[in-house]
């Protein structure tokens, strides 16, 4: 999954938040460094990771872009979906979309010197281009895939998934939909397990 998921499914706790968010740049047991809610984010975010990647219904996902894309097709999914979580925002939340996302910029500018330094870099360009609301548009979309491409040195032609994005549009949406409505019962358990241990 990509950010706006990982974000959505740590609950209120904003360290745990934040650990879900960073956890990507967090290696091996480095993660001990921590306070433990952070810690608690970022084994969520690895288990989240884990369970999406052996899960049936992202593989019918992957498998449409897997031809043209390889090994990126991973991530172009994590992110058509975080579309679909931003599009149907108001099934999945109580609080708009953009109220959301501007408390959890908040949060990192107020947990700043806990942020890696990579995530402090990124940070200002991902507020100042509002990248979490940006998803809930397919132009947005297609920028955060060109961004991908040119991170990847032109290689990958991330930025050409928006025409398997619109041509299978309803599917890629029916396949987030079943697939996060368990991911949200798996994310509340393994919640539950990490804070009680």
């Amino acid at each position: 999954m990509n950010y706006l998921a990982h974000i959505y499914l740590s609950g209120d706790n904003d360290l745990i938040t934040i650990g879900n968010f960073i956890a990507d740049g967090i290696k091996g047991k480095s993660y001990k460094k921590y306070p433990k809610d952070i810690q608690t984010g970022i084994l969520l975010h690895r288990n989240i990771d884990t369970y999406t990647d052996a899960h049936k219904t992202v593989r019918l996902s992957t498998k449409r872009l897997h031809e043209k894309y390889g090994h990126y097709s991973g991530i172009i999914v994590d992110i058509l979906y975080d579309h679909f979580l931003a599009k149907n925002w108001n099934k999945y939340s109580t609080v708009a979309l953009d109220a959301y996302v501007d408390t959890f910029y908040d949060s990192l500018e107020e947990h700043y010197n806990i942020l890696p330094s990579r995530i402090q870099k990124m940070m200002p360009y991902m507020i100042a281009d509002n990248w979490l609301l940006s998803y809930a548009s397919v132009d947005g979309i297609s920028r955060v895939l060109h961004g991908m491409n040119r991170r990847t040195k032109n290689r990958s032609g991330m930025h050409e998934a928006i025409v398997e994005l619109e041509e299978f549009y309803k599917e890629f949406e029916n396949e987030f939909t079943v697939f996060f409505n368990e991911l949200i019962a798996f994310s509340k358990q393994k919640l539950k397990e990490l804070n009680e241990a």
